[in-house]
């Protein structure tokens, strides 16, 4: 059996924002095993699996991908949208737009302290659509 649910999270400012409890609010009861694969329907912010308890993690992989995707460059040509614009786009592929997570038991199979992260690149990235799926 197949669901799908489309849903849209809140705006958040730039950076890597824990939203396990929005994703798990939007999603009906879940089978006892399956597959749940979630997509964001943007370019400019991912989705990854990650630290959950420590909020330092997520400033620090601001300040990696910050490093490894600056602002500014000289190089980029796409660069009407904004100086964070092309950078967010870059680090959307490198972060990737998707996520493939077990069920078991009714319950995202996840480790004791993995989060999903919407990980949001853009200074004022508006409102992110999902599209959830559930396989069972």
């Amino acid at each position: 059996m197949i669901q799908q649910i489309k849903f849209t999270l809140p705006a958040y400012s730039r950076g890597y924002h824990l939203i396990d409890s929005e994703i798990r609010e939007k999603l009906p009861n879940l089978p006892e095993t399956g597959i749940l694969h979630l997509f964001i329907k943007h370019t400019s912010a991912g989705l990854t699996i990650n630290e959950n308890a420590d909020p330092s993690v997520r400033d620090d992989f601001e300040s990696i991908m910050n490093r490894i995707v600056p602002e500014n460059q000289s190089y980029y040509t796409h660069i009407y949208e904004g100086a964070d614009d092309m950078p967010a786009h870059v680090k959307a592929s490198l972060m990737g737009t998707e996520l493939t997570i077990p069920i078991s038991n009714h319950q995202l199979n996840m480790g004791t302290w993995q989060g999903v992260y919407l990980c949001e690149f853009r200074n004022r990235g508006g409102r992110r659509k999902i599209v959830a799926t559930i396989y069972s």
